[in-house]
């Protein structure tokens, strides 16, 4: 196939010239074939939606093993050689190890004169369940008004997808894949990506040859203007036991007789955040990096808007109303938020039995330059000098669970440049540069082993209502998503 016809005999810029002539002929038949094939690339979303990869549900543990077996059968037909991982194994409470959902390592092209871009993908998804709240089958892939709601379909198989059917399509068009493509997918993201850096570490040789990283498991900061998230706040993860009887007690029989658990750790976590947000642990304002100037200005030319942000979250009121002040808030300071207490009665109806046993859990998004390590040193402290303070007999023991450093890379890298004239090749304008206040781990994990910058370039958009009811991606954002990555690749090998 043939789509420019320039002179190449002068080197230079009439070399270049023809290059990008080239370039922007082969856009075009690439996104005339994803237009014409989008309705099959939504089935492919359709059947991978469909297996209910929750990977915090051990006894969906067969469906994260059926979802990697269908990502290697997708490669292995796009001609990728795919091996499978092993991550070790999973340790249940009842004291039993299975072994992990293993990951997928893949790579389509081993030209040593092309560049390597890793490409990484999660392809298990949180819990859903039609009672929980969804106004249709989360695992049954539903359009409505343009938007296609099922679970995973924004986080993170429908990005997946999308990578899937660039390959395709430029396969079709018999178009040479410009860069070498190496996929690492797994399916434990959403419980901690538990096994995957030491299967990294243990492999690190093989992404010697990457010159580029891309993930796109984030989202547009707003509904309209894409954006390329360069920093994203890390994660901290804490559970507090109290116990105050050996079990289950009577509120009528024994109340009033002994402390309870409960009681005393309601008293704790009360004693975290204020009211306004700030974070009671002392000793992590000072971990906290300064503001620059230059960050203080990036601000003010991003397009979000406070007043429709409240109503996206459906939410009371905000902690600011000022634009920098929130965005600020959300991305690069700490925040404190309690998740829930195990052990205490949450069903319906009323229940008058005293908890012998409660775990109270929550976490704290950490920003440069907090590390986990010394913010989980500073808050075990802290519970321990609350307890003490309590004066409380029962038992309590803090635990600093799971967690994973920020993240900040170089907006001005060259992998970044690349998808920013990518994405304005697609949508007519430039994208936003922002940061998040989610966590990806893997993006530092990745960045350690390949030595390079990760791009986050994100497909769907603020609204997509991921980890919640509703998830959906428009199928626009579906759709253009996947133009923009076909632009990705051929910017990434100019």
């Amino acid at each position: 196939m043939v789509f420019c016809n320039c002179l190449l005999e002068t080197p230079g810029r009439n070399q270049l010239r023809c290059f990008s002539k080239m370039s922007d002929e082969k856009l075009d038949a690439i996104f005339k074939v994803i237009d014409q094939e989008q309705d099959s690339f939504v089935q492919q979303l359709a059947e991978v939606v469909a297996i209910k990869s929750i990977s915090g549900d051990i006894s969906l543990h067969s469906e994260c093993v059926k979802v990697v077996e269908w990502a290697k059968e997708r490669l292995d037909k796009l001609g990728a050689e795919t091996t499978i991982w092993p991550l070790g194994k999973r340790n249940l409470p009842d004291g039993q190890d299975v072994d992990l959902p293993p990951c997928v390592y893949s790579v389509l092209g081993r030209d040593p004169l092309k560049k390597t871009l890793l490409v990484y993908g999660h392809l298990d998804v949180q819990p859903a369940d039609k009672d929980d709240g969804w106004n249709t089958d989360p695992f049954v892939l539903t359009e409505k008004d343009g938007k296609l709601f099922g679970r995973g379909s924004t986080d993170d198989k429908g990005p997946i997808v999308a990578w899937f059917a660039v390959v395709e399509v430029m396969q079709k068009l018999q178009i040479d894949i410009p860069v070498n493509l190496v996929f690492v997918l797994e399916a434990m993201e959403e419980s901690g990506s538990e096994g995957l850096d030491e299967a990294l570490k243990k492999n690190a040789k093989v992404f010697e040859n990457v010159d580029f990283a891309v993930i796109t498991d984030n989202y547009w900061l707003g509904k309209n203007k894409p954006c390329l998230t360069y920093g994203l706040r890390g994660i901290s993860y804490y559970h507090l036991t109290v116990t105050g009887a050996s079990q289950d007690l009577h509120s009528g029989i024994a109340g009033g007789t002994l402390p309870e658990a409960l009681n005393d750790l309601i008293w704790l976590m009360s004693q975290l955040v204020d009211g306004k947000g700030k974070i009671l642990v002392p000793g992590l304002q000072e971990m906290i990096a300064p503001l620059t100037d230059e960050e203080r200005k990036r601000y003010k030319d991003i397009d979000f808007n406070p007043a429709d942000y409240k109503k996206e979250m459906g939410a009371q009121g905000l902690l600011s109303n000022e634009k920098e002040t929130l965005l600020q808030n959300r991305w690069r300071n700490p925040s404190l938020s309690l998740h829930g207490i195990e052990g205490a009665f949450s069903g319906w109806g009323s229940k008058t039995v005293i908890p012998g046993t409660v775990i109270g859990k929550f976490s704290i998004r950490l920003v440069p330059n907090m590390k986990n390590e010394d913010v989980d040193k500073a808050v075990i402290s802290y519970l321990n000098d609350l307890w003490a303070k309590r004066g409380s007999p029962n038992v309590f023991k803090p635990v600093a669970g799971h967690g994973g450093p920020y993240y900040l890379a170089d907006c001005e890298g060259k992998g970044y440049q690349a998808a920013a004239t990518a994405i304005e090749k697609v949508f007519g304008v430039k994208p936003d540069f922002t940061r998040e206040g989610g966590s990806i781990p893997v993006a530092t994990s990745l960045q350690e082993v390949t030595g390079k910058a990760v791009v986050l370039l994100p497909l769907g958009a603020c609204d997509d209502m991921a980890h919640s009811q509703n998830e959906k991606m428009n199928r626009s954002n579906f759709i253009q998503g996947t133009k923009v990555l076909a632009a990705y690749l051929l910017e990434l090998a100019k």
